[in-house]
């Protein structure tokens, strides 16, 4: 008889942030699941949130997913499809966040079953790839912002995002200004919009934004809005980014079909696991459009050594799960400088400090 999934468990917990990403965003949300087998193998799955959302996804780990998943396959691919013929009614959301939950300890599960790290099971493409600093940081003041790109260069950093999208264009250009002479002509330098433009301003904003060497503008529109992108993309100079806030292998092939963008930033949780990121990977490659993972570098970061095409990695200001006091132990995962490297253990590496991270009740 084939192996099967035996049992799912699944708890939240509130993880506190060292750098508030805002007044209203002071922590994360871990959902951390328990994958067990037929054969006593175990996985550690998971899945994240930032402000709201987390007890709705454990719901619906609890609810739906758990109920289909036990007894079902513990092939990522195939268990994946089989929760997503399920919940599929349910659309992109909580039901593909809550889906990577299962879908990341089924992974972790097969790569300890074939004694491997999940790189090399997954085919390491390269040893390292580069990282570039990132941070919420809208509502810093410039001095502020002026300090903790300063940090980030002190750090070995090469590469930097800042947001933009403030209430005057002319508050985003004094501060991609600031921003730029600290850290010199030759340093690639990213902005975020977080879709708080609509297209004429998005249009005025790169076009006095791109006197600042910009290597992307990511997230000028809102996100399901791919007929906007595919005109702005088409009239402005500065490469266009997005994808972290789409749900579906749908969705991305239309933004790909479209021409919309020239990097595509999937979120691991957010498009169900591990098994849709690499099939959104893939989809990409023959686009030639190269797969910038969007935060949660514990896990990116690994996902980005085996891409098809190299990519870059989101290293969040102390929002990683290292940063944030969510593990255990070292992952294996590290960043020095402005490169990542990933040599774990058999499976993901990510074990989750349970014991002493704060419960979020049910």
């Amino acid at each position: 008889m084939s192996t099967r999934i035996t049992e799912v468990t699944s708890r939240t917990y509130r993880l506190p942030m060292p750098r508030p990403w805002g007044p209203d965003v002071t922590c994360q949300y871990l959902i951390a699941t328990t994958v067990e087998s037929s054969d006593g193998g175990s996985g550690q799955g998971f899945s994240w949130a930032v402000r709201a959302g987390a007890q709705a996804i454990q719901a619906m780990v609890d609810a739906d997913c758990r109920p289909v998943a036990e007894g079902g396959p513990v092939a990522p691919a195939a268990a994946w499809d089989r929760l997503w013929w399920h919940l599929r009614e349910a659309g992109g959301g909580i039901a593909t966040l809550a889906m990577a939950a299962i879908d990341t300890g089924l992974w972790d599960l097969r790569a300890k079953a074939a004694g491997l790290s999940l790189v090399d099971l997954l085919g390491r493409q390269r040893d390292r790839v580069p990282v570039y600093a990132s941070g919420v940081n809208r509502h810093l003041t410039l001095e502020e912002l002026k300090e903790q790109v300063s940090r980030w260069v002190a750090a070995g950093h090469t590469r930097f995002k800042i947001k933009v999208g403030l209430p005057g264009l002319d508050e985003d250009v004094e501060r991609v200004a600031a921003v730029r002479r600290i850290i010199g002509p030759g340093r690639l330098l990213m902005v975020d919009a977080n879709q708080l433009w609509d297209l004429p301003t998005a249009r005025r904003a790169a076009r006095t934004l791109s006197a600042y060497g910009i290597h992307w503008l990511e997230e000028p529109l809102p996100a399901e809005d791919i007929q906007a992108y595919t005109r702005l993309r088409a009239t402005i100079d500065i490469p266009v980014a997005a994808g972290e806030s789409l749900y579906t292998e749908a969705q991305f092939r239309d933004v790909l079909l479209a021409g919309a963008v020239d990097y595509l930033q999937p979120n691991v949780c957010r498009v169900g696991g591990i098994t849709p990121f690499l099939r959104i990977a893939r989809l990409a490659r023959l686009f030639s459009v190269p797969v910038m993972p969007h935060l949660l570098p514990d896990i990116s970061g690994q996902l980005a050594l085996c891409l098809p095409l190299p990519g870059m990695v989101e290293d969040i200001d102390e929002g990683s799960f290292a940063a944030l006091g969510a593990l255990a132990r070292p992952s294996g995962v590290v960043v020095t400088g402005d490169s990542l490297q990933a040599q774990t253990g058999p499976g993901h590496g990510l074990v989750f400090a349970t014991g002493t991270l704060a419960e979020v009740a049910g």
